[in-house]
């Protein structure tokens, strides 16, 4: 067992007791506060940033429901047989302990902008100064006729990282050679686009990787096309010939419902059986945003894109999926992105600090086979009342297997990064 020296252990007592006493010091207010409501890449890092920049001047709290975070990021890795759950999984005491945010492991109920109150599920409530709302994304069920959240223990999403991460992969690992496995991509906008075709790459190395070359991977997509497409066409053929087919409308026609006693998928075009159906069904912003009034028409929030400020009230940042970024793609490195800027407008408004001009960043990786990974990166600015794509670069066909294994070990490096600056470490 690693020693722990009496300093850190202070410091992680200390965090402790800033999280399970959080519900009776909530009402001190020595500061300004801030309350980030989501302790994801987005939520997160937010908090870590305006408490460690703000040295001691801004007291921020940060609601998140979960005492341990798994991240979605690397979670179709987590399938492949590439990282242990574990690795993926964190606690919030560095946040607590390096930066004195205090963590509070309750969800938040309401939100009423008039009086700048959040309401918590156990009765509790706090005011704000500011508010960073970061909540993620909600699956809307009815998207998909015959879908619902008791049918995604029979038919896992896995879109929210945790039990059906889990499940997901205890479903994977039950498949017997020759079964076939049926994924229902989601429409746009939802997170992370090129996720559902990374997971179909990583679930048919772990078949060939058992010897199940009998298997397939059928892809039932309500879209024509998606990310990165050429390219996981390339790796689809060089790695698992004849194990992953991909079927846009203009095939199967359209999904008009699946039914989970059967782990049948019903198109237009025919009834396609699994022994395990993936379904990842239409996303909207968490539904605290829906609570606060924060999102319009889209079931996302509009944002001032010079500093992810709410477009309905001057106190309010939406950072992360839950929020319209224009060019931007719902993503890990997006939200963390958006994170800094909104951290710095935070600061900017409460220490009177200056504002740099917003600019943002976003990249994806993806992981078709041990050491080929491909890229998607962009820069952005804002232009107008929208986040704008200022440039963008992405992999290409028949890269050598260098650039490919360096891009995997990029991913790994940055991961390494960014679960640093969420949970404050």
């Amino acid at each position: 067992m690693p020693r722990v020296s009496r300093r850190r252990l202070g410091r992680y007592a200390a965090a402790a007791f800033a999280t399970l006493a959080a519900p009776e010091i909530l009402h001190a207010r020595p500061r300004p506060r801030v309350v980030v409501i989501g302790g994801g890449a987005g939520g997160g890092t937010a908090a870590h940033l305006i408490a460690r920049d703000s040295a001691g001047a801004v007291d921020v709290v940060l609601i998140e429901a979960d005492l341990r975070h798994t991240t979605c990021i690397f979670s179709n890795l987590y399938l492949g047989g590439f990282v242990s759950l574990a690795s993926i999984t964190h606690g919030y005491e560095p946040l607590s302990a390096n930066h004195g945010v205090t963590v509070v492991n309750v969800r938040a109920a309401t939100v009423d902008r008039a009086s700048k109150r959040v309401t918590l599920t156990d009765g509790s409530d706090l005011t704000y100064d500011r508010l960073v709302v970061a909540p993620g994304i909600d699956l809307i069920w009815e998207s998909v006729p015959g879908y619902s959240e008791p049918a995604s223990e029979i038919m896992p999403h896995g879109w929210k990282a945790g039990s059906q991460t889990r499940l997901l992969r205890a479903r994977l690992d039950d498949i017997e050679n020759g079964q076939q496995i049926v994924i229902v991509p989601p429409p746009n906008p939802y997170r992370c686009p090129p996720a559902p075709y990374e997971r179909a790459s990583m679930m048919a190395h772990r078949l060939k990787a058992k010897g199940f070359g009998r298997s397939r991977i059928i892809i039932l997509d309500p879209k024509p096309k998606f990310s990165k497409q050429a390219l996981f066409a390339e790796g689809w053929e060089k790695h698992y010939p004849g194990m992953i087919e991909w079927y846009g409308p203009d095939v199967h026609g359209g999904i008009k419902g699946v039914d989970p006693a059967t782990g049948t998928v019903t198109t237009d075009f025919d009834d396609f059986k699994g022994a395990l159906v993936n379904v990842i069904p239409a996303q909207q912003a968490g539904a605290i945003a829906f609570d606060a009034g924060l999102t319009d028409s889209s079931g996302f929030c509009p944002i001032d894109p010079s500093s992810m400020r709410s477009t309905v009230d001057d106190a309010v940042f939406v950072i992360g999926d839950a929020c319209i970024a224009g060019d931007m793609p719902k993503s890990g490195f997006a939200a963390n992105s958006q994170a800094k800027v909104a951290a710095s407008a935070v600061l900017g408004d409460l220490t009177r600090t200056p504002v740099p001009p917003a600019r943002y960043a976003s990249a994806c990786w993806s992981l078709i086979a041990p050491d080929d990974g491909v890229k998607v990166a962009g820069e952005y600015r804002p232009s107008g009342p929208t986040i704008a794509s200022t440039s963008e670069t992405i992999s290409h066909t028949d890269e050598p297997a260098a650039v490919r294994h360096a891009n995997y070990t990029d991913s790994v490096a940055w991961y390494g990064r960014i679960s640093a600056e969420m949970f404050g470490r």
